[in-house]
């Protein structure tokens, strides 16, 4: 036996009390015209009054009845709508869970990522802090990224050293080459000067 439901709306409750006392009017009114099946003034009064009383039970009931269908309707009407919101939520929560695991997932790949920064030849770490103290309360990344900025400076400095050396150098190779330069023309001047004097040597030699 199927357990009975408690009807809690208090519309339903009236509907169901209703229909309860048309049945009960309806009983009655089948029983009345059973006891006086012969036809009497008394009976026949009073069964028109049950049926009456009957009439109105079933009108009463009939507009309920259409109450309780637009009710219905609307309730449907209200349970689509969200039920639509509650997928619309859903959908928008699976989106976020996607979106997290997705995240959570570049995260990973970030923290295992071997990055070019960790290879770079910076000087020790204590090395550094005895030449800058004020870092040594740091945390681990602040103090990466102030190992990194040093080396970087040390770097620039030694570029611009080299590029000052290799001015310097450039310079003395031009230096050395105007010398060069300068030397093979004396040499040149030499010989000329030498060719110009091999007459007058001869000469001197004949007069001797």
């Amino acid at each position: 036996m199927v357990a009975e439901i408690p009807v809690t709306d208090p519309f339903l409750a009236s509907v169901l009390e209703t229909s309860r006392a048309a049945r009960a009017q309806a009983l009655q009114l089948a029983e009345l015209i059973e006891q006086h099946k012969r036809e009497d003034a008394d009976g026949s009064l009073q069964i028109t009054r049950q049926h009456k009383v009957l009439v109105a039970n079933i009108a009463q009931l009939r507009g309920l009845h259409r109450s309780a269908c637009f009710a219905a309707r609307d309730t449907k009407g209200a349970t689509a709508e969200a039920r639509q919101e509650v997928d619309k939520l859903h959908l928008q929560l699976q989106n976020l869970k996607y979106e997290q695991m997705h995240l959570r997932g570049e995260i990973e790949a970030c923290e295992s990522f071997n990055h070019r920064y960790q290879e770079l030849p910076l000087i020790p770490v204590e090395e550094f802090l005895a030449q800058h103290p004020e870092h040594a309360n740091d945390d681990e990344n602040t103090l990466m990224i102030a190992r990194i900025a040093h080396e970087k400076a040390e770097r620039e400095a030694l570029e611009q050293q080299r590029q000052e050396l290799l001015k310097r150098k450039q310079k003395l190779t031009a230096e050395n080459k105007k010398r060069r330069d300068d030397l093979a023309n004396l040499d040149k001047d030499l010989e000329k000067f030498i060719d110009a004097a091999k007459p007058i040597i001869k000469l001197l030699g004949q007069q001797a």
